[in-house]
């Protein structure tokens, strides 16, 4: 929480305000004048006010919302939550090295992270936290939980656990927390010629990451071509993205122009390193959760005809953010510039200078972007993210499979299996067989299970319907009665007939208790439709056709 007193807000508010480059005297004498009023009425209520206010909570709103009136990226971070700020930078932290879940007010253990202090001490998924050394944490949850995990490297920390599907379900351990990194490629592999990296995030040392599943593709004689995955990668630093696309493109490549207020603030990012594979195919997918460093890498592809891109449609964010120091430890992080590509167009898809009256900020239309040329003379457009070479269909996610999922069906029954089984065959090569999805069906309890009744609510608004508008006789009743007869939900049929994108995430998890996140990327990829695309373009002439496609 904010700790600093009342002066002190209104002094660090005054700054953030007053450090922004404004236009002309007009917005000057308007922000004195409002930080006049305000700070007159912050006196008023503190000498005059019936109760005691509270100034953590009073000014930490204040700031959210002042802040919320400019764009999501610009957050102030008081000294007790800049931990997160360098987390987001470096993926570095004081920590036991697990990820957290959030179920029934309480918290639990998602995933250990693979070679994590957690994972050495026995800390498996599942498995619920009870207290962190003296501190009861039964019915907290994850935020709470991770203040107390977390603590500086070779401090001891004591964990009870609560483990399900086991004799004896009460588990204590004790171990050292340690500095750990967040890896920004969890995972890289070759199939068949192609190298694959998923690339998760841009910090500070992915360009390393990247260079050393490079450099055993480069010794490796099957390879001869590589995909790059960025989807669900929401970015990170600038530098990073630059770095690693330095890799594909040649010495002194322009990647990145900014562009912020004044003419003069103009930066112009251009690759530093000889590349390791100037010509090798390339294909980088994307998806709606690929942001801002993500697309300056994927758009500069794009760009430089240098690559392919494969997915859907990018997310859209153009903007850049720095941080700078405030009074009293705080950090304020903002919006500085925004970039540009090498076509010079710019890919943020909200206009947040543009908002409506009611202060909402709508999308771009489709109709209002720019055209811009590739370095081939392709058509590409600016606004609204990066569109992909090749479009891929993710398909819609089916009520009951989000049901199974997000009720934690499927992850319960992996925790559950990995309690009987000691180990499974490879990621890459583990199947859901029928013995393992019949026990998984029987694991669900029908009369918990929550159904989205869509098709119960439309029928009961159209039975409504029908007896408004006067349509409801005997006949139409009957034929209501025998419709809705045969929409009834039947839970093992509807397991049965969803079976394979259940599998997707069944597999996914059972996998993943015994191989990490690295397993659960590796048993997915096998049936992942964009990286089977990208292969397929890879291996072919579309690729080439791809790159050198005119507009008519």
């Amino acid at each position: 929480m904010r700790k600093f007193i009342l002066t002190t807000a209104v002094v660090g508010m005054a700054l953030a305000l007053m450090t922004a480059k404004t236009p002309g005297r007009s917005t000057d004498a308007a922000i004195a004048r409002n930080l006049n009023t305000f700070n007159s009425i912050v006196k008023e209520l503190q000498n005059n006010y019936v109760d005691s206010i509270a100034p953590d909570r009073s000014f930490g709103v204040a700031i959210d919302a002042f802040l919320s009136t400019i764009d999501p990226y610009t957050v102030y971070y008081p000294v007790e939550e800049q931990n997160e700020l360098q987390t987001m930078t470096t993926g570095e932290y004081g920590g036991i090295g697990a990820y957290l879940l959030d179920r029934d007010s309480s918290t639990y253990i998602m995933e250990p992270m693979q070679g994590s202090p957690a994972a050495r001490a026995g800390i498996r998924a599942g498995d619920r936290i009870l207290r962190v050394d003296s501190i009861d944490v039964s019915r907290k949850l994850s935020a709470d939980v991770t203040k107390v995990l977390r603590g500086r490297p070779n401090t001891m920390v004591s964990i009870k656990l609560q483990r399900p599907y086991t004799a004896d379900s009460i588990i204590d351990v004790t171990f050292a927390r340690e500095l750990l990194q967040q890896p920004s490629v969890p995972f890289y592999t070759v199939v068949g010629n192609t190298g694959y990296i998923r690339l998760t995030s841009f910090i500070n040392k992915s360009p390393e990451e990247v260079k050393e599943a490079l450099e055993s593709f480069k010794s490796d004689a099957r390879v001869k071509n590589i995909v790059l995955d960025l989807r669900g990668n929401g970015g990170g630093l600038v530098e990073s993205a630059v770095d690693i696309l330095s890799f594909f493109v040649p010495k002194g490549t322009e990647v990145v122009r900014t562009r912020g207020r004044e003419a003069s603030s103009q930066r112009i990012y251009k690759t530093m390193r000889s590349p390791i594979f100037p010509d090798i195919p390339l294909a980088v997918l994307i998806d709606g959760s690929s942001a801002s460093a993500s697309e300056i890498l994927a758009g500069a592809v794009q760009d430089l005809d240098r690559g392919v891109l494969i997915g859907s449609r990018s997310y859209g964010k153009g903007l850049v953010q720095t941080t700078r120091p405030l009074p009293y430890q705080g950090v304020l992080k903002f919006t500085v510039a925004k970039y540009y590509i090498p076509s010079g167009r710019l890919i943020q898809a909200l206009d947040y200078g543009k908002r409506k009256e009611d202060g909402s900020v709508s999308r771009i239309p489709d109709s209002l972007t720019n055209v811009y040329k590739t370095r081939h003379g392709r058509t590409v457009r600016d606004g609204g993210g990066l569109q992909p070479d090749s479009v891929i269909d993710w398909g819609k996610v089916n009520r009951l499979v989000y049901n199974v999922v997000r009720d934690n069906w499927s992850f319960d029954y992996a925790t559950k299996y990995a309690a009987t089984h000691p180990s499974i065959p490879a990621a890459s090569e583990f199947v859901v067989t029928d013995s393992i999805y019949d026990d998984f069906k029987k694991s669900i309890d029908p009369k918990r299970f929550k159904y989205d009744r869509v098709m119960e609510e439309a029928m009961k608004q159209l039975r409504e319907i029908a007896t408004e508008e006067g349509y409801m006789g005997d006949d139409t009743e009957a034929a209501f009665d025998s419709l809705s007869k045969l929409l009834i939900h039947d839970l093992n049929k509807d397991l049965d007939t969803h079976r394979s994108e259940i599998e997707e995430y069944l597999g996914s998890e059972i996998v993943g208790r015994y191989y990490y996140e690295a397993g659960k990327i590796a048993y997915m990829l096998r049936d992942d439709k964009a990286f089977k695309a990208a292969r397929d373009i890879l291996d072919s002439g579309k690729y080439k056709q791809i790159l050198s496609e005119k507009p008519e």
